[in-house]
């Protein structure tokens, strides 16, 4: 049992020091050329700029959302944003699986000894990740002092945090890994995820029809991710909800790295 503790020890550092390696040659990279980054890390603002005057624009007229107020659908929006951005910002390589599996880049990978996965998470990093998670922190701070949270739930949500980027790299981790058995170049799946993620999730889930609340819930657990976070956070949970975040990312992570290592094995090279 000792024995194999320390083998199991080991293989996390070493899967954690090719992460930090990769992800490290990586960030030197995009030092090498600072016009490429200021540009992606402007555009990246575009979208929660206009997701921030939007709600400024909709609170002018109306005083809530299905009693949301203006402040805690900046917390949500403001939380959503900084999760997403997290996960793009360190798990951005998953999105290239379908890429690299037509093109072969996929059996490099595996004839080298570290994990598939943290390769292929740590291939590269979004860029554009930069001003989305800054306005998303302005939206998230804004939202937060005027929804009057106190900061002693800062460890909270951090904590939160760090589980809703668990969840949603696992998702899209899972709709990359489809296409081992699809074929294809472009992430269908995690494209139409992305997608459900950003137009739905950044409203509160009780606008919905109560089957897609469940499936939003327990199928694709989104809501651990955003809408159910925000709710500890404001108060409308009782604290007993604060143990779900966790068990949703442990048991996302673990299906989700399930079906990578299921795509791996049926994976035949791509002259086959």
């Amino acid at each position: 049992m000792a024995a194999d503790t320390v083998e199991k020890t080991g293989e996390i550092r070493h899967a954690g020091g090719v992460y930090r390696r990769s992800i490290g040659a990586y960030l030197r990279s995009i030092a090498e050329y600072p016009a490429d980054f200021w540009v992606m890390a402007v555009s990246g603002t575009f979208w929660q700029i206009m997701l921030f005057a939007f709600l400024s624009i909709l609170f002018a007229n109306v005083n809530a959302i299905v009693g949301w107020g203006y402040h805690e659908m900046l917390v949500l929006a403001g939380f959503l944003a900084v999760a997403w951005s997290s996960t793009q910002l360190f798990w951005d390589g998953i999105w290239d699986v379908g890429k690299m599996i037509v093109e072969g880049d996929m059996d490099y990978r595996l004839t080298r000894p570290a994990p598939v996965l943290v390769q292929v998470a740590s291939k590269h990093v979004g860029m554009q990740v930069f001003g989305e998670m800054t306005l998303g922190l302005v939206m998230l701070v804004f939202g937060w002092t005027g929804a009057g949270i106190g900061l002693a739930m800062i460890p909270v949500a951090l904590l939160l945090l760090v589980c809703a980027a668990v969840i949603q790299a696992s998702l899209l981790t899972a709709a990359n890994a489809a296409n081992f058995w699809m074929k294809g170049r472009m992430p269908v799946l995690a494209f139409a995820l992305a997608e459900l993620q950003n137009e739905a999730m950044r409203f509160p889930l009780t606008v919905f029809p109560a089957a897609v609340r469940l499936v939003l819930t327990f199928g694709l657990p989104l809501a651990f991710a955003s809408f159910i976070p925000v709710q500890i956070l404001t108060g409308r949970l009782d604290w007993w909800w604060l143990l779900a975040p966790p068990l949703a990312a442990a048991a996302t992570a673990a299906i989700a790295a399930w079906i990578f290592r299921q795509g791996v094995k049926a994976y035949d090279s791509a002259g086959h």
